[in-house]
């Protein structure tokens, strides 16, 4: 066999997995021997083509790789009957055929992955006031008179301004192609919706921004039309799909970013694009291709069609809000952090290349700072801080976490780049939220053993009814909220001290093993019935420390610059905020010391905003105003950002004293009495522990 470090290196995305593998080795058996969550049935053979992945090409300065296109054999005849039969889409390989040749960066589709994320952005419920930009209007219009040279659109835009006092309504050359057509059809009589950007008392559109006829049917229409309020994290797209004459939210789906294989967080995106030509423009491509896919499945959902999507309404950060539109970010990767545009925009959907209806419109909320974009914004609409007695923090926890903090005398803002840790990466048995991922973690004070449940079952893993519903193997890894818990019940169990560090595993239980230098926590064993075994390690705990500190201290800037050592309220939003303990949050330090009951969760908070603006266009000039009102905190240029991110390296924190959490949990002082003085690390534990 060859040397190892001669070997290609073969990195999978979205996973981050890697390893080197001899030339030759197919790429289904590299990512089973990785762990890569590959899907295939027919043993190989080429005949399932479930195992399609997507090869990439160029220049990883992240992973320090430059592909090639000879990176993997050619195509071969099995996959060319594959193509011939059933066809496989442009650029994909079937992971069975197609071997390593050379250093390979592959990307595994969601639609390949055995274990498909669950993307928990539902939609919340909230009472919206309906005002929609697009409407349906019911006119009569009078006939073609040989004395009246007046023409049918004309006569249609008199009948408007007589029936339902609109004025200034303009219509393209398709409304002119299919308009004589429904006026004939429906014996004059025709319904013909109309989008515009203010409705004053008459539902008049204001001077300079006219009214817009999208469609008309002839006669009474009798149907319905739709928009789309999407949220674009980093990570994951929602996407809910809209009644616009109701307000019924008719579905609501998700989809993975498929930005994710060009870098985890959005720095990395964003040096992606400076280090390589057209990056940007790659990026652009591929999340436009995901919204169009997910608005293909939300209409399916919905038992509609594309063209059925008169409108929708598009939030994101900076940087997605960037790469979307088409705008290279890289000014977003250095100070001053220039937006392009902070101004909401009001484009046509066709514009961005979005599959609608031809003649869609598309709104983006306006973005309130460089690293504090139009989801903030979103938030901001949703659960209107703005209008508060109480001192609020919400923080949107995510890749770039952004918060809020004000009530009616004053809001600001800032973001702050906690890292793609809390969603499972740099995690050593992380992942994505999928069935089989765990979610919930208690461990016994005594025994300092735990129980767990994972995504798909309801039942704890001490059970009976987990053994035959999941089974040792069933467990496939941990999520964002299961790494939460296991380390905010390690400290609580004395597994762990303030600092972070584990303890000997001689003190704490069958459990704790060593691990190199350092120890690991055992949560799980499926080793016997062949399935993985989930530790929770030093480097783990490391990287949760250096999430959870950048949050913290964004939110302890914001609470200095107003003036304030405590809040009244804590909202945590975002998709995986909604499944945040707020106990656990606390015990980890996540965010400041309040009453336990004064912390909530607003769910998919951005996609809610997004929603609002879809359905209620008076609140899109209302969020206009508000985030004009904003003020903006910079965390990259703030001194004391770095002084809090060290104290809140700590667990909880190494200075503030949570007198809040004190009353629902103790912190153990953890003493390793039993430490081994041959362990590796025995005598600098000890002395810590008397220290």
């Amino acid at each position: 066999m060859d040397d190892l470090p001669s070997q290609p290196l073969v990195i999978f995305t979205p996973s981050g997995k890697r390893g080197r593998f001899p030339v030759g080795t197919p790429v289904l058996t590299a990512a089973r021997q990785l762990g890569v969550d590959l899907d295939s049935v027919c043993g190989g053979r080429g005949i399932c083509s479930r195992c399609q992945i997507t090869p990439q090409t160029g220049t990883f300065p992240k992973h320090g790789v430059t592909v090639g296109s000879d990176a993997l054999s050619p195509w071969n005849a099995v996959e060319q009957r594959y193509d011939d039969k059933r066809g496989l889409t442009p650029g994909r390989r079937l992971g069975c055929q197609a071997t390593v040749q050379g250093d390979c960066v592959i990307d595994v589709p969601a639609s390949s992955q055995v274990h498909r994320q669950v993307v928990r952005k539902r939609a919340e419920v909230r009472d919206i006031t309906l005002d929609p930009a697009t409407r349906l209007f019911f006119v009569e219009v009078a006939e073609p008179d040989m004395h009246n040279p007046m023409g049918d659109m004309e006569r249609l835009l008199q009948a408007l301004e007589e029936q339902w006092g609109l004025t200034n309504i303009t219509g393209d050359l398709r409304v002119l192609q299919m308009l004589q057509p429904a006026l004939r059809q429906g014996n004059w009589r025709v319904t013909v919706a109309i989008h515009a950007t203010v409705h004053a008392t008459a539902h008049a559109g204001r001077a300079g921004e006219p009214g817009r006829i999208l469609q008309v049917w002839p006669g009474f229409y009798d149907g319905s039309i739709y928009g789309i309020a999407f949220d674009v994290g980093s990570t994951t797209i929602a996407g809910h799909l809209c009644d616009l004459q109701s307000g019924e939210v008719v579905a609501s789906s998700g989809v993975m970013n498929p930005q994710i294989r060009f870098g985890e967080d959005l720095m990395s995106r964003v040096s992606y694009s400076m280090m390589n030509p057209g990056g940007a423009g790659e990026m652009t491509l591929a999340v436009r291709a995901a919204i169009n896919e997910l608005t293909a499945n939300l209409a399916q959902e919905a038992r509609l069609t594309v063209e059925d999507v008169v409108e929708a309404v598009l939030v994101g950060n900076p940087v997605m809000h960037h790469l979307l539109l088409g705008i290279d970010p890289v000014e977003l990767g250095g100070a001053p952090f220039a937006l392009a545009t902070s101004d909401s925009l009001a484009l046509r959907a066709s514009e961005i290349g979005l599959d609608m209806h031809p003649g869609a419109r598309l709104y983006t909320l306006p973005c309130i700072a460089g690293h504090v974009g139009a989801d903030a914004a979103a938030v901001a609409l949703s659960e209107q801080v703005e209008a508060q007695e109480a001192l609020t923090l919400v923080v949107d926890v995510g890749t770039n976490a952004e918060i809020l903090l004000g009530n009616r005398d004053k809001v600001l803002a800032c973001s702050s780049p906690t890292g793609p840790a809390f969603e499972g990466a740099q995690i050593s048995a992380g992942q994505r939220a999928a069935p089989g991922a765990i979610e919930r973690v208690e461990i016994d004070p005594v025994t300092r053993v735990a129980r767990f449940r994972v995504i798909g079952c309801e039942h704890w893993s001490d059970t009976p009814e987990f053994t035959e519903a999941v089974g040792l193997a069933g467990v496939t890894g941990i999520c964002g909220s299961g790494i939460i818990e296991v380390i905010a019940e390690m400290r609580l169990t004395g597994i762990i001290g303030t600092d972070g560090a584990i303890g000997p595993g001689s003190a704490l239980g069958p459990c704790v093993r060593q691990d190199g230098r350092t120890w690991s926590y055992v949560l799980h064993d499926g080793s016997a019935a062949g399935g993985p075994v989930v530790t929770v390690t030093q480097n783990d705990i490391r990287a949760i420390q250096l999430a959870k500190a950048a949050l913290y201290a964004g939110a302890r800037l914001l609470m200095d610059q107003m003036g304030v050592d405590a809040v009244d309220r804590v909202v945590l939003a975002g998709a995986f905020g909604a499944h945040i303990s707020p106990k656990h949050a606390m015990v980890l330090g996540m965010i400041p010391d309040c009453p336990l009951e004064a912390v909530s969760s607003a769910g998919n908070a951005a996609g809610t905003g997004a929603r609002i603006a879809l359905l209620n266009i008076a609140q899109r000039r209302a969020i206009e105003q508000t985030v004009r009102q904003i003020e903006k905190v910079e965390t990259a240029v703030e001194p004391r950002f770095q002084e809090h991110f060290v104290a809140a390296m700590a667990v909880p924190h190494k200075t503030a004293p949570y007198p809040n959490l004190a009353t629902v949990a103790t912190l153990p002082d953890t003493v390793w009495q039993a430490a081994d003085s041959n362990t590796p690390g025995a005598g600098r534990r000890r002395r810590r522990a008397r220290a």
